[in-house]
């Protein structure tokens, strides 16, 4: 049997999204209506726990596809000295603390559009990463972040203390 007759292990995303995957890598499944059957609308990879370096690429990248992006609340414990607002594109996005832990981002376009992000821990081996990420974007996915993370072995990942 040759190599292209071998039936191919499933991947979890396409193989051009497959490859793409790195750290500063945000996948999103946006849906805007009323009616969201999922529990996140995407995932996030930054590169590290600096939300000053790693927040304005993650606006940037969300103002493409969802319009100005006015907050973002994330828990202030997981990340390095968060500010109460950036400037992204000439533009202010307000930073709020809320206790949800550091494996969620909640990102507001104009007043009542909330998209929720699972956020992919730094130190996060690629192919850990590339399983939470694809399974945080599916359409039908009812588990929680901390949960993606768990199941997916995020936790086993971490560099050693």
């Amino acid at each position: 049997m040759a190599d292209s007759d071998t039936p191919r292990a499933p991947r979890l995303l396409p193989d051009a999204i497959h490859e793409a995957v790195r750290p500063g890598t945000a996948l999103l499944r946006l849906e805007t209506t009323h009616a969201r059957e999922g529990i996140l609308d995407g995932a996030w990879w930054p590169r590290s726990r600096d939300i000053g370096a790693e927040l304005p690429t993650l606006i940037a990248a969300l103002t493409k596809h969802l319009g100005p992006v006015t907050r973002v609340g994330l828990d202030a414990s997981a990340w390095e000295a968060l500010p109460i607002r950036l400037v992204v594109d000439d533009r202010v996005v307000h930073i709020d603390s809320f206790p949800v832990g550091d494996d969620t981002v909640l990102i507001t376009r104009g007043d009542q559009d909330h998209f929720s992000l699972l956020v992919v821990p730094p130190h996060t081996t690629p192919d850990v990463a590339r399983a939470a990420m694809a399974r945080a974007v599916r359409a039908d996915n009812i588990t929680q972040a901390q949960q993606i993370l768990i199941e997916t072995s995020t936790d086993t990942a971490r560099p050693p203390a």
